[in-house]
């Protein structure tokens, strides 16, 4: 530096890269949007039913949106599920929320341009079918679910959308052809422990608190999904294309699984709002989402799955304006 500038010392050099250094930083400060007074004022976010990942993770969420946004209130309200929140976030009555994708597809076929309204804001994680049996028992497949008394979700649960389709795909009318038992994971556990029902099933981020707190108390196994079977159901076509077959790796549930992965079928879950919801609200949730992911994964294991290179993708539905200059912001 004294070379450069012979008439500077090393402290007059140091002094003007510091106060280059602070001049920069505020310059950055006013240039990006964040660089703001955090927005204020109280929105709500439809999570799921307790035990499952959805509740759970909007929990966790708004902890750290506190910690981002002091003046914002979020307010959590149950849900039956996918098919639930996607319904109150159009008409409303939330302004946030989560939900798989194949339920906006369906809210879609079922509105047609209701789903309009709706934006994402990011691709969270995926959720895997889960059908459960006691250990003990010899339902080895979908197939063998018939005459029997299966939890197929409550009305209004993407579990329920999909747990319908998949027994129709193995030729078994959810209406006639079992016991249909409205049950979610968060009474589905205890149901099937007491041999109140044969079969439930359970669609969510691996692993389910629900499902682990079953594993402590009583024996039971999952059922296959297989491939033959997803390709059945892909040929239903509409929402089915945003089911992918997969495997459930063996960490999900060890105790359980002992080692071995189940075939199954995978969903992806949007994080998502309307296209009226405000800009710079909407850019700070999706900053708090992403940065967020590591302190919200250690509770919500499928949380460590939110990516940024894969959070803009949220087929079916349009980024958010706000989404989208926060994903611009920090483009490489």
């Amino acid at each position: 530096m004294s070379k450069v500038f012979p008439s500077l010392g090393r402290r007059g050099a140091l002094s003007i890269a510091a106060v280059g250094a602070v001049v920069l930083g505020l310059l950055l400060w006013w240039l990006l949007p964040l660089g703001e007074k955090p927005p204020s004022g109280t929105i709500v976010f439809s999570t799921g039913t307790p035990r499952g990942v959805y509740q759970e993770y909007g929990e966790r969420l708004r902890t750290e949106l506190a910690k981002d946004m002091p003046g914002l209130t979020v307010k959590l309200l149950n849900s039956a599920g996918s098919q639930e929140n996607v319904h109150r976030v159009a008409s409303g009555e939330a302004d946030f929320t989560i939900a798989a994708a194949d339920a906006v597809e369906t809210y879609e076929l079922r509105h047609p341009g209701g789903a309009g309204r709706l934006r994402g804001v990011a691709r969270l994680y995926d959720d895997y079918v889960q059908l459960i049996v006691p250990r003990g028992s010899k339902v080895d497949s979908v197939a063998d679910l018939r005459h029997k008394r299966v939890a197929t979700g409550l009305p209004n649960s993407g579990v329920r959308l999909i747990a319908n389709r998949v027994l129709r795909a193995a030729g078994i009318d959810p209406d006639k052809d079992i016991t249909p038992v409205a049950e979610g994971i968060d009474t589905g556990p205890d149901r099937l422990r007491q041999g109140r029902i044969d079969a439930f099933f359970w669609s969510g981020g691996l692993p389910t608190k629900g499902l682990g707190e079953l594993a402590a108390k009583s024996a039971f196994r999952f059922v296959p999904i297989d491939e033959g079977l997803v390709a059945r159901l892909h040929a239903t076509g509409d929402a089915a294309r945003y089911y992918r077959a997969t495997n459930m790796p063996e960490s999900a549930y060890p105790s359980v699984q002992r080692g071995s992965t189940v075939p199954t079928i995978a969903v992806s879950n949007l994080l998502m709002t309307r296209a009226d919801m405000d800009p710079r609200l909407t850019e700070w949730i999706t900053r708090t989402v992403i940065k967020s992911r590591d302190g919200i994964g250690a509770h919500v294991h499928s949380a460590q799955l939110v990516d940024l290179r894969t959070a803009i993708y949220t087929d079916p539905l349009a980024l958010h304006a706000g989404a989208r200059r926060y994903y611009r912001s920090v483009k490489p």
